[in-house]
Parts: C-alpha cells; structure tokens; sequence
C-alpha cells in the first residue's frame, strides 16, 4: 500500500471553537449517512480554523457518543484519485487547558470499508472539505 510522505506543514494547533447547544435542541447531533445505509449519530463539538497556503479553512468537530476523542471526518481532492472516495478520517485529542487541539493530517486514514466492504462507516457530510 502507499503513502504519502509526512509532510509537517499539514499540521495545525488552534484553539476549538466549542459549541454551545442544548441535549434538547436537535442540532446536537449530527447524523451521518454510512456506505450501508444505516445512520450514525454524533454529538457536534465544535469548529476548528487554520490557515494553510494563504486560504483560510475550518473543519466541523464531532465527538462519538461515549468517546472523548474528537472524530473528523472529511473529503479532500484526492478523495477518488489518490484516495477512498468515501472520504478519510481524523481523530484527535483535546488538550487542555485552554480547550486546544492539534491537527495532524499526516494522521488521515481511509475508513474501514475502504479495505472491507463488510464494514460499516461514516460518510463525511456535504461541505467537509
């Protein structure tokens, strides 16, 4: 299998930009389709922005219902060239204080299902990317 060199301009320190919804508001949690139908539910965290190459990005954060690692889910333009068009996969750690994360995406991994259609995975929603 191939990879792509660790390359240490792709990654990014910042501070998250923590929502703050209700349990009660339907906007606290996003619902992912998966390659096999079924939904998944995540909690919305919040937003991380970085600069890269005089652009400015964000990325949405998610947080998996019994889990304290942030999972980002994206699609990038080697998703169907170079990668799984399914889109690829982060998971971070929060670090505190200060509520800071790094973001590596030297880190990024295809989904499961990208190695065997028998698993079930996340697709990153419109716009991640």
């Amino acid at each position: 299998m191939n990879y792509f060199s660790i390359d240490l301009k792709y990654r990014f320190e910042g501070e998250i930009e923590r929502y703050v919804i209700n349990i009660n508001d339907p906007k606290y949690y996003a619902t992912f389709l998966t390659n096999k139908g079924p939904k998944k539910r995540y909690i919305r965290y919040g937003k991380f922005r970085f600069s890269f190459e005089g652009k400015e990005y964000s990325l949405e954060l998610y947080k998996s219902i019994g889990s304290d690692m942030i999972f980002i889910p994206f699609y990038d333009k080697t998703n169907s060239q170079e990668t799984y068009e399914g889109g690829r996969y982060l998971d971070a750690e929060i670090l505190m204080p200060g509520y800071r994360l790094a973001i590596d995406f030297n880190n990024s991994h295809n989904p499961s299902c990208a190695y065997n259609e028998k698993f079930v995975c996340v697709l990153p929603l419109e716009g991640t990317g």
